[in-house]
C-alpha cells in the first residue's frame, strides 16, 4: 500500500495528520482510505473469498445480538488521535440513528473482527497492539492462512492478555456484556480459499483451545 499526503492536505504539527482533518477532506479521496498513524492509507480492495467470510459473519451476528447493538461493516472507526480504521466487523452500542452525526469510538465497541488473508501480519502486528491499548474488550481475527479464529480478550497498554484459538469443527461463543449470547462455527466463516502470503516462519502462535498470555 502507498501512502498518499497531498501537498495541500492539512497536517498536525510533526507531520501527522489528525483524526478530525482526516475527516474534513475524507468524502474528497478517491476511494476508501484509512488514517493509520496520522498518514493516509488507500483501503485495498476485498477478495471473494474475504467478502464472503465478512457477510457470513455480518449476518450471523446480526441473528444473535440482543437489542441495543448494531453490526457494522467496513465502516469508520475512530481511535484518536491519530487512527480512523475501517474493520471489516465491529459490534457497538446503539442502533444507526446513534451515529447519524458522528463515526463510533472505542467505547463504543463491544466486538471488533478482522478477516485476514494478505493482511495477517498487519492484524496480528500493528492493529492488535492499537486495539488493545484502545480498550477494545473483544479482538477476533478470522485468520484464513492458519485456519482458525483467534480470539483475544483482557486489553490494556501493553497488549491483549488471553488469547483463545479456535479450530475448524470447533464454534467460537459470542459474549456481549460477559454474556454469550451465541457461538459462530469456525467452518462457517473461515474462507475455504485464503489468498496471500503465510506468515513468516518461526511466528509465534497460541495454542489451540487455551489461553496463553500474550
Amino acid at each position: 500500500m502507498s501512502t498518499i499526503v497531498g501537498a495541500a492536505t492539512p497536517l498536525a504539527a510533526g507531520g501527522r495528520m489528525t483524526v478530525d482533518e482526516f475527516e474534513r477532506i475524507d468524502e474528497s479521496l478517491d476511494g476508501p482510505f484509512e488514517l493509520i498513524d496520522g498518514k493516509l492509507i488507500r483501503k485495498p480492495d476485498m477478495d471473494p473469498p474475504h467478502v464472503w467470510s465478512t457477510e457470513r459473519l455480518r449476518k450471523r451476528l446480526e441473528r444473535m445480538l440482543p437489542e441495543g447493538w448494531t453490526v457494522r461493516d467496513d465502516k469508520p472507526l475512530r481511535i484518536p488521535d491519530f487512527n480512523e480504521r475501517r474493520p471489516d466487523i465491529v459490534v457497538v452500542r446503539g442502533d444507526e440513528d446513534t451515529y447519524e452525526t458522528r463515526h463510533p469510538e472505542p467505547a463504543d465497541v463491544m466486538l471488533l473482527i478482522e478477516v485476514s488473508m494478505s493482511t495477517l501480519s498487519k492484524d496480528q502486528g500493528k492493529k492488535r497492539p492499537l486495539y488493545a491499548s484502545s480498550n477494545i474488550p473483544v479482538y477476533w481475527i478470522v485468520n484464513a492462512i492458519d485456519r482458525q479464529v483467534e480470539v483475544y480478550t483482557d486489553p490494556g497498554p501493553d497488549g491483549y492478555a488471553t488469547c483463545d484459538v479456535y479450530k475448524p469443527g470447533e464454534s467460537v461463543p459470542v459474549m456481549v456484556n460477559g454474556a454469550e449470547v451465541g457461538q459462530i462455527a469456525v467452518n462457517d466463516v473461515l474462507p475455504r480459499d485464503p489468498s496471500g502470503p503465510c506468515p513468516s516462519a518461526g511466528a509465534p502462535r497460541p495454542a489451540a483451545g487455551g489461553n496463553s498470555p500474550l
